[in-house]
This record gives structure tokens, sequence and C-alpha cells, in this order.
């Protein structure tokens, strides 16, 4: 018997969007998609990038369904399904943000 609970079989939901935010009825529209997503068990991992961890091929594809069902009319929407082996050879880089120095003053020198 297959174990249940492999890196092979548990997948990743990864959502990631552009939505038009020009007018109110956008923002709100995008809002929503957002909230949406956060209430279906999707975490943020960027601003337009989601993403969610389904035990299995056949809960992701339930989930899938449920985005296909709440798409905004305008923007462009992505989804993929990965596994969790895929998904966890994912590398990340995170820089330091640079603060922006103070202007450097001219000192003066009384002798």
């Amino acid at each position: 018997m297959e174990n249940r609970f492999n890196q092979y079989r548990i997948m990743w939901v990864l959502v990631f969007f552009d939505l038009p935010t020009d007018t109110k009825k956008q923002r709100k529209s995008a809002s929503d998609f957002r909230k949406r997503l956060l209430i279906d068990g999707f975490t943020m991992f960027q601003f337009s990038f989601y993403v969610r961890h389904c035990p299995s091929y056949e809960n992701a594809d339930v989930h899938i369904k449920r985005i296909k069902n709440m798409l905004p009319e305008e923007g462009q929407i992505g989804i993929l399904k990965v596994t969790d082996k895929q998904f966890g050879e994912m590398e990340l880089f995170v820089g330091e943000m640079k603060e922006s120095l103070p202007p450097v003053c001219q000192q003066l020198e009384l002798f």
C-alpha cells in the first residue's frame, strides 16, 4: 500500500495574480479576491502570491475549483499545483533593506 502522506502526493497550490486597482470597484474586487483566498486557507507568500498546503492531489483540485468560481472579472490569475518535494526545492533569498543614510553634513573646523 502506498504511503498516503509522502512528498510526492502532498500538494501545494500556488495562486499568483495581477489585478487592476485603478478604480474603487477594481480595488474592492482585488481586495475581495485576496480575502476569499485567506478564508479558503491560503497564506500570503508575497503581495500577489498566495500558497496553500493540500494533503492530496484530489484536495488540491477542490481548492482550485473554488478559486475558479471566485475569479474577478478583470486581471490575470495563474494557478500552479506542485508536489511537496518540488515546493521544498524552492530557493529563497532575502536581502537586507537598505536604509537611506542621512545627508552628510560638512564639518567646519575652528582653530
